[in-house]
């Protein structure tokens, strides 16, 4: 009986070998086919991903894997898998080889200029141009003098946590201290998201939530809102989007770049969706102190998968000092919790004390400093062949040239003329006839650097 049994093992696991061989065969005729695809689109300038094929393919295989007894979420976490890469291979395909340019690559290149004694008018960052409150300079000696120079707990010092949940109206428990609010983010999609998960969020969109959820694996996908309506959030297209492998709706509120605030029925609305589906909500909430209209947070609609990230970098202009924070229910601290103690053990004590001493300032004149360099840019643009939606918050305006300024070229001409701007297309492949244009500069920097623009526009 033994020998039989032994027999029928060793005779499932061929089986089992061939299937998989046969499964490796298909799947490199399937990026086979991928290529061949590229290279047409390419031929044809037509984009890389097309959603809408997508969701037939999807809805052909589903139906299939229903038929066979398979589950609706393995299915899709495995086509998932198949979409990443015959993005990445018909990617590959494309004529142009170059880098995508996106703010980052700009500042880094206007850094480049100035090393060479070029002066430049920066208009690319969101990086304030004044400091840190006093207090943070003070608190920095006494921390050397006090010996506060070592590991401290993963979540973050106590005084801090407890500083910011009094602040925020929660529990010390459901706070975590991060070094930015970019690896809050990271640790937030690593600590809750699998390989083939998806993940919704709304473009114009800060570049970090693509680059996070792509490196771990996960499939992203975008609702796409523009500047004649506003900004707004269709929800219907964010609901027709959902599928069993939707586990986070990213949310950023005020956005960057448009500095579009998403009210209190939306997020409403939102929040329904997600329930309904047991999804995360990550909202950040970095640019929140710069709100100019009424503003509402997630943390005010107590949901329980939600998750609040913000940062000291743009309220308290301590972009430098690296230290950020998540704000959600115990059971999902922990998760980036374990996260974070993997990458980094903990944020600078130094930096946690500074942020104790800046959390007790008062920063009002930042708020009221930024909304009257947006006032200004507001005005000068009025002259501009440009569309644009008066930012609702956030330090940015995202502005559209007409179909006679070549974007592309414009950015290398402004930058040759000493002036450097974000590329829109680094917000989203929708955007690339946009840019941004930051204020965190003083007047009459602005004023300089936007006649530039007008000078250079104009040529058009």
């Amino acid at each position: 009986m033994s020998d039989n049994k032994e027999h029928q093992l060793e005779k499932l696991r061929e089986d089992m070998r061939l299937v998989t061989a046969d499964i490796i065969k298909l799947v490199q005729k399937r990026m086979s086919i991928a290529g061949e695809i590229g290279n047409i689109k390419n031929n044809l300038m037509m984009k890389i991903e097309d959603i809408t094929v997508e969701q037939d393919i999807a809805r052909y295989v589903n139906d299939l894997g229903i038929q066979v007894g398979l589950k609706t979420e393995f299915i899709g976490r495995l086509l998932n898998l198949l979409f990443l890469e015959s993005i990445r291979i018909q990617k590959s395909k494309h004529s142009s080889k170059e880098p995508k340019i996106d703010h980052m690559v700009m500042f880094l290149k206007a850094k480049q200029l100035e090393s060479e004694g070029k002066k430049i008018i920066h208009l690319e960052v969101g990086e304030p141009d004044y400091l840190p409150p006093v207090s943070v300079k003070n608190e920095l000696s006494k921390t050397f003098e006090k010996k506060r120079v070592h590991y401290t707990q993963t979540t973050g010092v106590p005084i801090l946590r407890k500083s910011i949940a009094k602040k925020k109206s929660v529990k010390e428990e459901n706070v975590i201290v991060t070094p930015g609010a970019r690896f809050a983010v990271f640790s937030a999609m690593v600590s809750t998201l699998s390989v083939g998960d998806e993940v919704i969020i709304s473009e114009p969109a800060w570049p970090a939530y693509r680059d996070c959820a792509n490196f771990i694996g996960v499939k992203v996908k975008a609702v796409k809102t523009n500047v004649h309506q506003n900004w707004e959030l269709d929800l219907d297209q964010l609901e027709q989007m959902i599928t069993p492998n939707t586990k986070m709706i990213v949310l950023n509120s005020p956005n960057n770049p448009t500095g579009k605030i998403v009210c209190q029925q939306q997020i409403d609305a939102v929040l329904k969706l997600a329930g309904k589906n047991d999804i995360y909500v990550l909202s950040d909430e970095v640019y929140s102190m710069y709100s100019y209209v009424p503003y509402k947070s997630i943390l005010d609609f107590e949901y329980n998968k939600s998750i609040m990230v913000s940062s000291f970098s743009k309220s308290h202009a301590m972009t430098g000092f690296r230290v950020g924070y998540a704000i959600s229910a115990k059971d999902i601290i922990d998760k980036i919790s374990k996260i974070q103690a993997i990458a980094i053990t903990s944020v600078a004590e130094p930096m946690q004390y500074a942020a104790v001493a800046a959390l007790n300032a008062d920063v009002t004149k930042n708020k009221i400093l930024m909304k009257k360099r947006l006032e200004f840019i507001g005005k000068q643009l009025e002259n501009l062949p440009c569309d644009y939606i008066n930012p609702d918050g956030g330090m940015y305006y995202f502005v559209r040239f007409n179909k006679s300024v070549d974007v592309n070229k414009t950015i290398f001409e402004l930058l040759n003329e000493g002036v450097a701007v974000a590329p829109g297309a680094g917000f989203g492949e929708a955007y690339s006839d946009f840019i941004r244009i930051s204020a965190c500069q003083p007047i009459k920097s602005l004023n300089e650097g936007l006649k530039i623009i007008r000078k250079i526009t104009d040529l058009r």
